[in-house]
């Protein structure tokens, strides 16, 4: 068995070492142009000179949460995209979502400013009923995430395009719930795979259908978000602010108004990252099931783009 290693900007070394330490008996190498066909191979934002000479690649396996970037190039024709399950991922995610809400709900940013100041005071207490929490997108990531603020006692609403139940969640589907899950959503965690249909879905209608004093949590894709309407929507003051994980440019150039908006809390693409053991283990078993001609999770459709 061959497996090539293709993930534009990450150190191979490390991974090399993880895969062959498990998979011993197989042939595993950097791919280069013009490399051996594989039978497998492990991607993060491969080229499509790479696709294109890898015709006979029977699985992708994409080491990030997100494989928008990869089904946009011409994939080879009986190759399955694999996303990872977790990968460590859904707790880092968990926490950075609810660190946000609480964040703002506690008004943590303000006391800090307060403190900076040299001023001592105290703010009114919020009721956790007048925070309702809606989480956009419940896969694997966002269903952890809404059972950690569960956990706080903040009431929690969950969206995805088809139905699921979630314990200590109200949950609406599809396009017919859409309207009523933002209605009455004060603060929106937006963890949607990035398809044509989600693009673009973080805008002014969507975005005014929230409760007055709206928050917003970005940890999914900046293309989800229409920057121009989150900046005058703040100005309105319908939207009290946002903590953005993801921009529409990563980094994020100097002079864009996100900048210099106090209301805008931000990091760099740094809410959930890939952990490399979790991963290893995550990739040979789904190897070994797939040889088996076994189903494994977290297979990609093309046609949904998730």
């Amino acid at each position: 068995m061959r497996v090539t290693f293709c993930c534009t900007g990450t150190k191979a070394e490390p991974w090399l070492e993880g895969l062959r330490a498990a998979l011993p008996h197989a042939d595993i190498s950097v791919w280069a142009p013009g490399a051996p066909q594989a039978d497998y191979a492990v991607v993060w934002a491969p080229p499509q000179q790479f696709l294109d000479e890898q015709p006979g690649l029977k699985a992708l396996f994409n080491i990030g949460a997100g494989v928008d970037a990869l089904l946009k190039l011409r994939l080879p024709p009986q190759a399955q995209v694999v996303r990872l399950d977790d990968a460590g991922m859904s707790v880092q995610m968990a926490e950075y979502v609810a660190q946000a809400v609480i964040r703002h709900f506690r008004d943590l940013g303000a006391y800090e400013a307060d403190m900076r100041q040299g001023q001592w005071q105290f703010r009114k207490p919020q009721l956790r009923a007048d925070f309702p929490v809606g989480v956009m997108g419940l896969g694997v990531l966002g269903e952890r995430v809404a059972k950690a603020l569960g956990v706080f006692e903040f009431p929690v609403r969950g969206w995805s395009r088809s139905p699921k139940q979630i314990d200590g969640v109200q949950t609406y589907s599809g396009e017919a719930g859409f309207h009523d899950f933002l209605r009455g959503t004060r603060v929106l965690v937006n963890l949607l795979p990035l398809t044509p249909e989600t693009e673009n879905i973080l805008c002014r209608d969507t975005l005014q259908q929230l409760l007055p004093g709206a928050y917003l949590i970005n940890v999914a894709r900046g293309a989800h978000l229409v920057e121009e309407d989150l900046v005058a929507l703040i100005a309105q003051g319908h939207v009290a602010g946002a903590m953005l994980d993801v921009f529409r440019q990563e980094p994020l150039p100097a002079g864009h108004p996100f900048w210099t908006i106090p209301q805008i809390t931000m990091t760099p693409h740094t809410s959930a990252r890939t952990l490399r053991e979790d991963s290893i283990a995550q990739i040979v078993g789904k190897v070994a099931a797939l040889s088996r001609g076994e189903a494994v999770v977290g297979m990609v459709d093309p046609q949904r783009g998730y």
